[in-house]
């Protein structure tokens, strides 16, 4: 796989039942490039470790007075610096591929999920920590997976000039063979605490990151009660908490840098005396003990790698570990499903709370829990909790539709719809029916306002629908923004509707215009609205009263707000005293009526 061809057709399915299963999951998806950065890494290393051996043998030739000897060195040096320049090369550009395309494999696998998933995802898991992931995560696991293919070839490279030094002066050479393998471990006792602070610091670095998106998503509210200070504070706390962690866990990997030089330095002072008792006795030769004088001293830069693979372990299995956590998130209905493509027509039914959407009318859904009413929404949009019952359309199943065909048949708005940046005609470009245009789909969300404020905003627009709209529509009003939300689900037209509180942040005489307006434009079409404000419901062809998960009244929003107390308390915000004081003068009037 090279970047050009990135993105990948297929990410595959990942392996997300822990943090090192994923991670290997990667690896063994990108083997074909990890051997290819393996090759040239060991062309690298071989050729750098080779050269000690070159200057050795010009050294000695030079004490021997050969100059066939000497250009023989000269030449294998100058093949040893070719081989360098170009392992170097190659694998710095083997490393970044291999680095880029497993960073891209997670990315598509975590938009793949979150298209999946819909809007269950941020009900599952945080925004933040999904952003989290996406972002600083992603680039710490792609670390690791190029990491490895380097310090495998460096420690291939470690044993094959151990032998080499082994064979070549048995004597120093044993020393170095004993002593490197004790380099290579003399930092493992530290590992572990090197790590838990690593976990520690990036799980600060993530709750401050949701932290952040929290606020920036509710700034507007925020400024609203006057509570942005308070919010700045406790990210300001988060923020100082992040770094003392990343202070504490630079303490322990400068000391494992630390070790890492030290050790070195100890065992080429322990060969350079060791080699001069040999060569006073006579026993090696100049050039020898600068051959092995040399190779330890390059044998430190593949020790390097060492402590690298260490550090990105470290700092990846954490960030693998929270993306194998949103990956392994399942949808509860089937993806690829077990019918076929077609999408079915007929009425909608719930059968967890026995909801009913007639076919081609509005329904109005009252559920005095909001957290409810968005679970009882998602369940209708194909996303039931693990374990329950599918919604029906037509009686046909959703999770037997494939994933596809369910979200063509439903569509659920959320109460926070999400407005991407980009023109207003972009944002109306959606896969739709066709039956509805644009200009029919504004007007019926009584959009004529949000129009104008976008072209004042935009003084480059000619056309409303040219008008550029800021990342998630914060230029706007949370009202204008449901408006223009609303508008875009309409022209989507799918065959169910499902609104969650469409209109919550709008004035009473819009709001009016905008259940006529959707009433209208949606007749033939099933639509369910959740919602308890009175002019959506007055216009409702049907309501229905959700209390503690079943349906408990049917009927028209006049009718059911003089005959059922829970379903008029929910709507008008009655308290129990005046509900109870409401049903002592009902039944003084039946008395009086009997009498």
């Amino acid at each position: 796989m090279q970047i050009q061809d990135l993105p990948y057709p297929d990410p595959g399915v990942p392996d997300a039942r822990s943090g090192p299963r994923f991670l290997w999951w990667l690896f063994r998806n990108q083997l074909g490039g990890q051997l290819k950065s393996l090759a040239w890494g060991l062309l690298h290393f071989v050729s750098v470790s080779a050269q000690p051996f070159c200057v050795g043998f010009a050294v000695q030739a030079v004490v021997d007075r050969s100059g066939a000897r000497l250009a023989l060195a000269g030449g294998l040096m100058a093949l040893c610096g070719a081989g360098t320049a170009i392992g170097d090369t190659f694998l710095h550009r083997a490393a970044v591929t291999n680095w880029i395309s497993a960073a891209a494999r997670v990315q598509q696998l975590l938009a793949r999920k979150a298209a999946q998933l819909g809007s269950a995802l941020t009900r599952r898991v945080a925004a933040g920590e999904v952003v989290a992931v996406s972002t600083g995560d992603v680039e710490k696991i792609g670390w690791f997976v190029e990491a490895w293919s380097r310090f495998t070839a460096a420690a291939l490279t470690v044993v094959l000039v151990c032998v080499g030094l082994v064979v070549y002066e048995p004597a120093l050479g044993v020393v170095v063979a004993v002593g490197l393998p004790v380099l290579a471990v003399a930092v493992l006792p530290l590992l572990p605490p090197a790590t838990r602070r690593a976990d520690f610091q990036r799980e600060k670095a993530g709750r401050a990151t949701e932290l952040a998106s929290d606020t920036v998503a509710g700034l507007r509210v925020l400024r609203g009660i006057g509570g942005e200070e308070l919010f700045l504070d406790r990210y300001r706390r988060a923020s100082q908490e992040v770094r003392h962690a990343a202070v504490r866990s630079a303490r322990m990997w400068s000391l494992i840098s630390a070790v890492q030089v030290l050790m070195p330095g100890l065992l080429l002072i322990g060969v350079v005396w060791y080699g001069l008792h040999l060569a006073r006795e006579g026993r090696i030769g100049v050039g020898e003990l600068v051959t092995v004088y040399s190779s330890v001293m390059v044998l430190t830069y593949p020790l390097r790698h060492f402590e690298e693979i260490a550090m990105a372990y470290s700092f990846s299995r954490p960030s693998a570990k929270r993306a194998a956590r949103v990956l392994s998130l399942q949808r509860a209905t089937n993806t690829d499903g077990s019918r076929a493509a077609d999408v079915p027509t007929g009425d909608l039914y719930d059968p967890a709370t026995g909801l009913l959407a007639p076919s081609g009318r509005l329904t109005a859904v009252v559920c005095g829990d909001p957290d409810a009413a968005g679970r009882l929404a998602e369940r209708l949009g194909g996303h039931p909790a693990e374990g329950g019952t599918s919604v029906l359309l037509g009686g046909v199943p959703l999770d037997e539709l494939p994933l596809d065909s369910a979200r063509t048949a439903v569509l659920v708005q959320d109460k926070d719809p999400v407005l991407l940046s980009g023109t207003l005609r972009e944002l109306l470009d959606v896969p739709a029916s066709g039956d509805v245009d644009a200009a029919e789909a504004l007007a019926a969300a009584q959009c004529g306002d949000v129009l104008e404020a976008l072209v004042q905003g935009s003084l480059d627009a000619a056309d409303p629908l040219d008008a550029r709209i800021t990342e998630r529509g914060r230029s706007l009003s949370g009202g204008q923004r449901q408006r223009l939300a609303l508008a875009r689900s309409l022209v989507t037209d799918p065959e169910v509707l499902v609104l969650d509180e469409p209109t919550s942040a709008v004035d009473s005489h819009t709001e009016a215009r905008v259940a006529e307006g959707v009433r209208q434009l949606r007749t033939g079409r099933t639509t369910v609205m959740f919602t308890s404000s009175p002019l959506l419901l007055d216009r409702a062809d049907r309501v229905v009263l959700v209390h503690e998960g079943e349906v408990t009244a049917v009927g028209v929003h006049r009718d059911l707000l003089h005959k059922e107390p829970r379903y008029r308390a929910v709507v008008t915000r009655e308290t129990d005293e005046e509900a109870a004081l409401d049903g002592e003068l009902q039944e003084l009037e039946e008395i009086e009526e009997t009498a």
